[in-house]
């Protein structure tokens, strides 16, 4: 198990407390502390038997996870690799029940998408209009269809088969990309290795920020790189809220004001879009609150994707953990893996 750290100190604990915990099954844990500046270093060595190395610096080009993840496989042996992120939480007997999935499936490749945990009104709000976007864009009937080049995985949670993932040159070949877990599905998919990605409910959970200026710099760097078209995407959930806000205010306004029919109609019409929203939300397996405060996020998921837009085609570069990264950097996983799943 390999977990690429940058100054994680608020949650690294926890995840190797899970991790170390694990049963039925032989594993190492390595901790790649990413040039930390907090205590992640110190937490990290607390735990007996947790192996922990320095990453170099990234080289220019190189993202700093990818870069972490190729120091921490570099002296691998076993024979399944997992790829997780010190943000995650796995739940016990986990380890042992997804090698033992892989391997009935026959795949080479195996991503749990984490259940989400929520910790602030914002996260509630945001995360299911998020994760509905990603369950509407990334069709697991498609992903896990061998001969479909759809693809999707998430870097919180990949599990891969270690002679195949040398044999394809591992996180070297795709080292300049920000959304490295989705080029490295592509890169097994590509070169015809099975590949299964699901919702790993049971299996481990996660919350992937922990303030909201973290949440906003994190969501700024995926959301371009995750979803095709962007601007369209920005006028249609647009267009969306306000439909099912106004389309009921103007409604009761003409039904009060004798409009009678027509503004039965408006009301029935709003009623009609929130009910296909609601029923989007729901496929992102999030609690009722969340669900109910999910309307409420559309215009901040709006405002992020734009953001995002603005950052990385405009402004032609996005930053994370004190880090920048130029958008040419980004722009093939967007091009050659994502524009697949349309």
């Amino acid at each position: 198990m390999i977990v690429p750290a940058r100054n994680e100190e608020d949650c690294l604990g926890r995840c190797l407390k899970s991790l170390v915990s694990q049963q039925g099954i032989g594993f190492a844990v390595t901790v790649v502390d990413d040039n930390s500046t907090d205590r992640t270093n110190e937490i990290a060595s607390s735990f007996p038997g947790v192996r922990v190395i320095r990453a170099p610096e990234p080289a220019a080009g190189i993202s700093g996870k990818c870069n972490a993840l190729i120091a921490g496989a570099q002296s691998a042996s076993a024979k399944w690799l997992l790829f997780t992120d010190a943000d995650t939480f796995h739940y016990p007997g986990s380890l042992a029940s997804a090698v033992r999935e892989a391997e009935d499936r026959g795949v080479d490749l195996l991503s749990y998408s984490p259940e989400q945990e929520t910790g602030s009104l914002a996260e509630e709000m945001l995360l299911p209009v998020v994760f509905a976007e990603l369950v509407r864009t990334y069709s697991p009937a498609r992903i896990n269809n061998p001969s479909d080049p759809a693809v999707a995985a998430n870097g919180q949670y990949i599990l891969v088969r270690r002679t195949v993932y040398e044999e394809l040159g591992g996180h070297c070949a795709i080292e300049a990309n920000i959304l490295e877990d989705v080029e490295l599905a592509r890169l097994f998919k590509a070169s015809q290795h099975k590949i299964w990605f699901r919702h790993g409910a049971g299996l481990v959970r996660t919350r992937m920020y922990r303030n909201f200026k973290a949440m906003v710099e994190g969501w700024t760097k995926n959301l371009v790189l995750l979803f095709p078209h962007p601007r369209r995407l920005v006028v249609l959930r647009s267009c969306e809220f306000v439909a099912i806000l106004g389309l009921p205010v103007s409604g009761i306004i003409l039904a009060a004001s004798g409009g009678g029919a027509l503004g039965w109609a408006l009301i029935a019409s709003g009623i009609l879009l929130y009910t296909n929203f609601l029923r989007r939300i729901l496929r992102a397996h999030f609690p009722w609150r969340a669900n109910l405060l999910s309307l409420f996020g559309l215009p901040l998921f709006v405002l992020l994707l734009a953001r995002s837009y603005i950052h990385s085609r405009v402004r032609g570069a996005v930053q994370w953990k004190g880090r920048k990264y130029a958008y040419s950097e980004a722009k093939s996983v967007s091009d050659s893996s994502i524009n697949q799943t349309r």
